[in-house]
């Protein structure tokens, strides 16, 4: 079990106060992968760069897959940059994979039709690690779904004792800022358009 894949059960498990943006799922779950790859020994820091390292063997393809994107050559990637280029599309490879493995399944109830029917999390063991996890309040994965709106912000909530943790930890905070401050100057843009529009 992942952090990622922990962070994508609790986001299908536990209701938010508001749904889950996909770009911000996107970022917290390359954060989730950086800060297991970074605990694997399978890359560094330097300053805010990750140098990728020589780890045995991943257990996890999923974060074999990531080990094998990281950028080898100097001057190697910025967390930042490895956020906006790995999170692309990845909360859609974590649920085809939660769906592969049996973990995600199409629930529905008896007379109505296919299409009202909704993916649902299996009981399993992952499950059940995942919501033991959250609820002791591990400070990584709390702090990810506090980042994405899961959970409210707790003044007391432990932080992580990990320099490289909070390293990404803050490149994600950075880079749900920046997406939320796209998505305003969006909708600022659109109203303008639409003004515009009914001005003539």
């Amino acid at each position: 079990m992942t952090t990622p894949q922990d962070l994508m059960i609790i986001a299908l498990d536990v209701a938010p106060d508001r749904p889950v943006g996909r770009g911000d799922l996107a970022l917290a779950l390359a954060g989730a992968e950086l800060i297991d790859l970074l605990a694997a020994e399978a890359a560094s820091l330097a300053d805010d760069l990750i140098v990728p390292g020589h780890p045995p063997p991943l257990a996890d393809p999923l974060l074999s897959e990531a080990a094998s994107s990281l950028v080898r050559e100097a001057p190697y990637e910025s967390v930042g940059d490895w956020l906006w280029r790995r999170g692309r599309d990845l909360p859609a490879t974590y649920l085809a994979a939660l769906q592969s493995d049996g973990r995600l399944a199409r629930q529905g109830r008896r007379g109505v039709p296919f299409r009202t029917t909704r993916m649902a999390l299996a009981d399993s063991p992952d499950r059940r690690r995942a919501a033991d996890r959250w609820t002791a309040g591990e400070p990584v994965l709390t702090s990810l779904a506090t980042a994405i709106g899961i959970a409210p912000e707790d003044p007391a909530a432990t932080a992580p004792d990990d320099d490289t943790a909070t390293t990404v930890l803050a490149a994600v905070n950075d880079a749900l800022l920046e997406l939320e401050s796209v998505r305003q100057r969006r909708t600022i843009e659109d109203a303008a358009f639409d003004n515009i529009w009914r001005g003539n």
